[in-house]
């Protein structure tokens, strides 16, 4: 088992994973952009739909960069389910991050930015 294990280990490390940075990119880069032309009410809103939807943008990423996400017949690999359990520890975050924006606003780009990034501790 330990074999197929870094087998898979060494399989997921090699992917592109690009899919995922670039729509987080795209995603901070409209919140940025918001932040320099609207008001602070409305680059809030901003920054709760465009992170949440950076899952969604990088399955449409990556049916580009070949990596295609939802392609069910990829063989599987345990580090995949690691990712996303990762992936809903970052959407639970929001549970911290909310309360204390409603606290201080100011607070939601730290959090946000911060505590989502969790899901990137498996690499």
């Amino acid at each position: 088992m330990m074999n197929s294990l870094e087998k898979q280990r060494t399989e997921f490390a090699n992917r592109k994973f690009l899919a995922t940075p670039l729509s987080g990119l795209i995603a901070w880069l409209l919140v940025g952009v918001s932040g320099l032309i609207f008001p602070d009410r409305i680059t809030v809103w901003v920054l709760f739909v465009t992170t949440g939807c950076i899952v969604y943008l990088a399955l449409l990423i990556s049916k580009f960069t070949g990596e295609n996400f939802l392609d069910k017949h990829k063989p599987e690999n345990v580090f995949d389910g690691l990712f996303m359990y990762t992936v809903g520890q970052a959407v639970l975050v929001y549970a911290i991050a909310i309360p204390f924006f409603l606290t201080d606003y100011t607070s939601l780009p730290l959090t946000v930015g911060g505590l989502t990034g969790t899901m990137w501790l498996p690499f």
